[in-house]
């Protein structure tokens, strides 16, 4: 398994828009070169045998259902304790259960700014964040952008 972490996912992004807009330089692809250099891989020392529990969280994560609203809902729904979900995720997977779930609500709300979502606060409720602030904050703490600053390095303003 390897975390790709939202600083390559908006990488990649620019560099596609770049490809459309004609990059002649190919400054986008060099920025992803070394942004995929800095991905979390899994520890060394990852246990096999929950394989199968993480996957199944990873899963459960992408489907985003209420039990993934954090880390005991979720471990109650595989039915292993927090602390080993916790442990186990951070293993295998190289980031701890509430990043990785935050990477996955920061790709959604990429897609969402990219496709021109007129309302932050409607944003941020459909992705489960507090409210507009804590949509802001996630992005800003993901990608060092705010949603604005977002909205026009993905040239969709």
């Amino acid at each position: 398994m390897l975390h790709l972490d939202a600083r390559i996912d908006l990488a990649h992004r620019r560099l596609l828009r770049a490809v459309r807009l004609g990059d002649a330089g190919f400054a986008a692809a060099e920025r992803l070169v070394r942004l995929v250099g800095a991905a979390t891989g899994p520890a060394v020392d990852a246990p096999p045998r929950d394989r199968a529990m993480v996957e199944a969280a990873r899963s459960a994560l992408h489907d985003g259902g209420p039990h993934t609203d954090g880390l005991v809902p979720l471990a109650r729904s595989l039915g292993v304790s927090p602390y080993r979900l916790s442990r186990s995720f951070q293993a295998l997977v190289g980031v701890p259960v509430t990043r990785y779930r935050n990477r996955l609500r920061v790709g959604r709300a990429l897609d969402r700014l990219t496709e021109g979502v007129p309302s932050l606060a409607v944003l941020a409720a459909e992705l489960g964040f507090a409210d507009q602030a804590h949509l802001t904050r996630t992005l800003h703490a993901h990608l060092d952008h705010t949603p604005g600053q977002l909205r026009r390095v993905l040239g969709e303003v």
